[in-house]
Order: structure tokens, then C-alpha cells, then sequence
């Protein structure tokens, strides 16, 4: 769908072209004839900024290049938090309607009884996703580790990928001593039960804006860790701790850690308020569709 000869052939099977996430692969130009194929068939273009810097990319040049194309040609923008509006706004002059990310976990597995409250052990969890650019998990694990050993009764459980940079950071985690298993990417009933089982889970991420895997946490009322460089923490509660592109704050992660072992905060979202919260993301983004098969104009719709 993101080439111009399908929309060209197939305009007439669809109202508006709804863009989320998969076209990196795209060069400018590319991108562009996108467009212009939209406008030469009067199709809507509506974009959803998930990511202002893309976790798969080291260098930030060509996204960043790709949303200068994209936001302003959008007829409507979306995005998932206000801070990232506001980037938006400040960077493209674009108002963006803030949307927020719905339930990822089904509501009814999300009722579960937690058995967490009724254990002893209080279990950390990383995840070295090796196909993320802005993953870190050696560095995060390895610190983790250390403070770890000085609570009782924890443990750090860390899981890599079987593919080729997985294999390598756990060769370098097992360098260092930290325990790690290589395993297949796990399915969405193997992952959420992975989560689950653990009190707390840290995004060892070097860069970012919003996430999926801590939208499932809070489903789960899984405890999150997550680093101050994007707007995690206006997705959902969560534990911060600071980190840049190259440098690890190991003082800010061992008292984030610290905190929720003393703590123990269990910010479980209510699954009957997800299920509502999912309708009104829906209305939200009908109403936008109507709002942009109707003008062309560039519109910025506050959701309901």
C-alpha cells in the first residue's frame, strides 16, 4: 500500500490511507510520490507519530527526515502522549490530536487473580530485543545485577533473542557474569505470561518516545522501569531513571530499583476502564476519519 502503482491501481477500494509505523525502508522520494498519489486521487492521509526517533535506527537523520515530509502532508496527525504533541508542534508547527495507546493485553487474561502479592521472591526482568537499535540491555543487566545481589530474596532473570546479536550480548553478559537464556522471540501468550512473573520489568532503552511493552506491563500491573529520554512515563506509572544515547545513569537505576523493591507499587490498570478507554479511542478516531473525508484542509480533532 505504500506504493504509488497500488494506490494509483486500487484508490477506489479505500477513503483515506491511515500510516502507523513500516515505511523506513522508504527514501524521501519514495515517500513523497506516496503522497502526491494520495492528493492526485483526493485520499485523506492520516499519520500516527509513535515514534519521534525510531527504535530500529542508530542514526535519527532519516526518520526525522521522513516525519518532515510526512507531517505536514498529513491531513490529520496523531500521536500518543502531550509531550509528543508538543514536540510535534514545536518542530513541524502541527497540531497533533493525542490519542492514547489501548489495552494491549485482552482484558479478560488481564483479570487474572496476581499471585505476585502471595510470593516471597521478587523477580526483575530484561529483555535483549537484538532487532531494537536503541537496546541496551548489556549495560542495564550488567548494573542491575549488581544491585540485585544486595536485595533479598531477588532475583534477575534476563532473556536474549537466538539470532545473532542476541547470542552476542549474552556472550558478553555472560562475560560478566549475569546469567542470561537465549530463546526464540516469544509469542503474545508466551510474553504475557512472561510478564506476569515478574515485579518488575526495565526497558533498557538509549532512546525512545512511547512503548508497547509497557502499555502490556500496565495491563499486568507489572512494575516498570524506564529510562527519562522519551514520554513513557505519560503512557502510564512508572519508575524513571536517567540515561542519554551513550551514558547509563547507574546511581538514578539502582535507586529506581531500590524504590520498587521497598515499595512494591502494583500500578495495575482497571481492565473494565481499558475496555471503555478502547471504545473511546475508537470514537476518537472515527470522528477524525469523518473530519478528513470531509476537507481536505489540514484538522486537528480533540477526541472525545
Amino acid at each position: 500500500m505504500l506504493e504509488p502503482a497500488w494506490l494509483h491501481a486500487h484508490h477506489r477500494r479505500f477513503d483515506l490511507l491511515h500510516l502507523h509505523f513500516g515505511y523506513e525502508h522508504l527514501s524521501l522520494e519514495e515517500l513523497r510520490a506516496v503522497v502526491d498519489a494520495l492528493r492526485a486521487h483526493g485520499k485523506p492521509l492520516v499519520l500516527t507519530v509513535h515514534d519521534l526517533r525510531n527504535p530500529h535506527q542508530v542514526d535519527p537523520g532519516p526518520h526525522h527526515a521522513a516525519l518532515g515530509l510526512l507531517v505536514p502532508a498529513a491531513d490529520a496527525v496523531i500521536t500518543l502522549t502531550p509531550g509528543a504533541a508538543e514536540r510535534i508542534a514545536a518542530g513541524w508547527g502541527r497540531t497533533a490530536t493525542v490519542i492514547p495507546h489501548p489495552y494491549v493485553v485482552d482484558p479478560a487474561r488481564a483479570g487474572r487473580v496476581d499471585t505476585r502479592d502471595h510470593r516471597d521472591e521478587f523477580v526483575v526482568g530484561v529483555h535483549a530485543k537484538s532487532m531494537r537499535a536503541n537496546c541496551d540491555a548489556v549495560a542495564v543487566a550488567e548494573r542491575l545485577a549488581r544491585t540485585v545481589s544486595t536485595l533479598p530474596g531477588a532475583r534477575l532473570v534476563v532473556h536474549a533473542h537466538d539470532d545473532e546479536g542476541g547470542r552476542s550480548a549474552a556472550e558478553d553478559l555472560r562475560a560478566r557474569g549475569v546469567p542470561v537464556t537465549v530463546r526464540p522471540p516469544f509469542s503474545d501468550d508466551e510474553l504475557v505470561g512472561y510478564l506476569e512473573n515478574l515485579d518488575v520489568s526495565v526497558l533498557p532503552h538509549k532512546f525512545g518516545t512511547h512503548s508497547g511493552w509497557l502499555e502490556a506491563c500496565h495491563d499486568l500491573g507489572t512494575t516498570v522501569l524506564a529510562p527519562d529520554c522519551g514520554f513513557y512515563q505519560e503512557q502510564a506509572p512508572c519508575l524513571l531513571y536517567h540515561r542519554t544515547e551513550t551514558a547509563l545513569d547507574h546511581g538514578s537505576l539502582d535507586d529506581a530499583l531500590r524504590r520498587a523493591f521497598a515499595q512494591r507499587p502494583r500500578w495495575r490498570a482497571d481492565p473494565r476502564r481499558r475496555a471503555a478507554d478502547r471504545a473511546a479511542i475508537v470514537d476518537a478516531h472515527t470522528l477524525l476519519y469523518r473530519a478528513v473525508t470531509r476537507t481536505r484542509e489540514p484538522v486537528a480533532v480533540v477526541p472525545r
